[in-house]
């Protein structure tokens, strides 16, 4: 026997948060995000190695034409399209590296990327 809706103490409450996460995120609305196109939903994995720095993120719904990638050696971007989204997505990396090293693999919408670190700083000698 299923229990009268009204029995859940918790209802309201949810409702009321799946009401407020729709009118932010514009589900139901056509909307995506804060309405400028761009979404701060993209999940991001960033693994700090030995020797470089991973990142691994979910692009579903992205074909790989339409991934854009740009790295200044402390900052990556990832910006990207689909018929129903965009991505702008700018990730502080957790070393500086060597952006000429990078390299990218996308799959399944999962985009890993690989970046060599540099080097600590060398000190130079005065004479």
């Amino acid at each position: 026997m299923r229990g009268d809706d009204r029995d859940d103490p918790f209802g309201d409450i949810f409702d009321e948060i799946e009401r407020m996460m729709n009118e932010m995120t514009g589900a139901g609305t056509g909307a995506v995000g804060d309405g400028s196109g761009f979404t701060s939903e993209t999940h991001v994995d960033v693994y700090e190695e030995d020797d470089r720095v991973r990142l691994v993120a979910d692009l579903p719904g992205v074909e790989k034409e339409a991934i854009g990638l740009k790295c200044d050696g402390k900052t990556l971007t990832i910006s990207a399209t689909s018929p129903h989204r965009e991505y702008d997505e700018r990730i502080r990396l957790p070393a500086r590296v060597d952006e000429h090293s990078a390299s990218a693999s996308f799959n399944n919408g999962i985009l890993e990327v690989t970046v060599d670190k540099v080097g600590d700083s060398a000190a130079i000698d005065v004479e």
